[in-house]
This record gives C-alpha cells, structure tokens and sequence, in this order.
C-alpha cells in the first residue's frame, strides 16, 4: 500500500517536476522530460527503483525512460 501511495504523490508531482526539469537538460539524450512532455510524450508508467522512479513515456513508436534523480531532475534516454 505504501508503495501505491508513493507512486500516486510521484504521479502528482510529475508536472511541477516536468517544469522544473526544463532548466537542467538530461545527461543522456539532450531533452530534458519537460521537453518531451511538450513534444506530445505522455507518461505511460512510473515504477520504484530503489530510492528513485523510473518514468516511462510515448509518443507513437517512440519511448523514452526517465530516472528521477531528484524530484527536479531526471536522466532520460531513448528505448528502441
């Protein structure tokens, strides 16, 4: 149930984190997840990863998985 609880604050977050995401670029891909949630990416999932979140988002046949390193930073990275 925690977890659940967790992941619902995450999800409820996401969009102050997307914003506070577009000052600080990803190490990995170039687009911060602000970015590509103002591409038309949307969030598919969030799952736990140890003390983080990793947030997967679409758009068409393209994917991106994110680590939320903090609640304003994630490193994202193409999945194909």
């Amino acid at each position: 149930m925690r977890a659940t609880a967790v992941l619902l604050t995450m999800i409820g977050l996401m969009p102050a984190a997307a914003i506070a995401q577009e000052e600080v670029p990803s190490l990995t891909s170039g687009a911060s997840m602000g970015q590509l949630i103002a591409q038309g990416y949307e969030i598919k999932a969030a799952v736990p990863n140890g003390k983080s979140f990793v947030v997967f988002l679409q758009k068409d046949s393209t994917g991106y998985a994110c680590q939320m390193t903090t609640l304003s930073r994630a490193v994202c990275g193409k999945i194909n």
